[in-house]
């Protein structure tokens, strides 16, 4: 135990952004190999696999870890705190690449399985797509596996407990863009403009529709407009206003129906008032969903190492 923290505590005070992780991969590389591994690296830009084998079975699994950090200022005065400036472990991939290498280490000393173990260690989680290009990088052509375990972090969930269940448990994300196009003028003589702004007032509110009107009752989904910019002096209507946002949805029907209808409301409530819109969406990341199967295996195997009153549903 006091191995592993003291590699997180480094990692947590050397951080590195999307595929820039050349000293973190080295870390893991180096002590993968030092405890026996086969060690790949460089497998989608900055990814290190390490594979091990114990007994004469042919299954094959894979457990994952991520190794980015984010562009994020720390200021928690902890004694591993970052170094970099503007760089920052605040999503805890940190403390997911040291467990994966805890991991590592038990396996590597008992070595009581029976196949192949391949242990994933993805750069970019960050918006990135590491995972994409590690794909794109032939990983399950060269390291062939069954099925893939991972974990997060939670804040909140009592420590030492678990939270696991099969079907959606992380939505997707997407983002969205709108530009509405106007008039602008004098703001004393409004009816000689096409004022942007209370269009975009109307298309938010009537975005929040969508949810609450068009999506079935029991689908969970989220629209956030996070982002709104328009004019630079008080007493000028603008041309332009800028909206956006991001999208979160379970399932891809839902996404569908989110995107169709977001587009449709911000080209009709643009020319409700007379004005133009670009509507841009684009999708990032798609839902994590557990497979049933190995979401009961894994919550069978939890059980075994810190009892069923441990494991939560999510």
């Amino acid at each position: 135990m006091p191995e592993i923290r003291a590699i997180r505590h480094r990692i947590h005070s050397h951080p590195e952004i999307a595929f820039e992780e050349r000293s973190t991969a080295a870390l893991v590389a180096e002590k993968l190999a030092e405890w026996g591994f086969e060690v790949a690296t460089g497998v989608g830009t900055t990814g290190v696999v390490g594979t091990l084998s114990a007994g004469t079975g042919g299954r094959r699994i894979g457990l994952r870890a991520d190794m980015d950090a984010l562009s994020m200022q720390e200021k928690t005065g902890l004694p591993y705190a970052s170094r970099i400036e503007g760089k920052m472990h605040a999503c805890g991939h940190d403390g997911h690449t040291a467990m994966l290498l805890g991991a590592a280490q038990y396996l590597a000393r008992h070595r009581n399985f029976d196949g192949t173990v391949y242990l994933i260690f993805q750069p970019a989680e960050e918006r990135g797509g590491g995972a994409r290009e590690m794909m794109r990088d032939g990983l399950f052509e060269k390291f062939p596996m069954e099925a893939v375990f991972g974990m997060h972090n939670m804040p909140g969930i009592p420590e030492g407990c678990f939270a696991s269940s099969p079907g959606p448990v992380l939505a997707s994300n997407s983002e969205f863009h709108v530009t509405i196009r106007g008039k602008g003028g004098h703001a004393a003589m409004p009816h000689l403009a096409v004022d942007p702004i209370p269009a975009a007032g109307q298309m938010i509110e009537a975005f929040q529709t969508i949810i609450s009107r068009n999506k079935k009752p029991l689908e969970t989904a989220v629209i956030s407009v996070t982002t709104l910019r328009a004019g630079e002096a008080v007493n000028v209507i603008p041309d332009t206003c800028e909206l956006g946002g991001t999208v979160r949805a379970y399932t891809a029907e839902t996404l569908d129906l989110i995107e169709r209808r977001m587009g449709e409301v911000a080209q009709h409530v643009a020319a409700m008032f007379g004005a133009e819109c670009d509507f841009v969406f684009t999708r990032h990341y798609p839902s994590t969903i557990n497979h049933e199967a190995e979401t009961a295996f894994m919550r069978e195997a939890l059980a075994q190492v810190v009892g069923q009153e441990r494991l939560l549903a999510q």
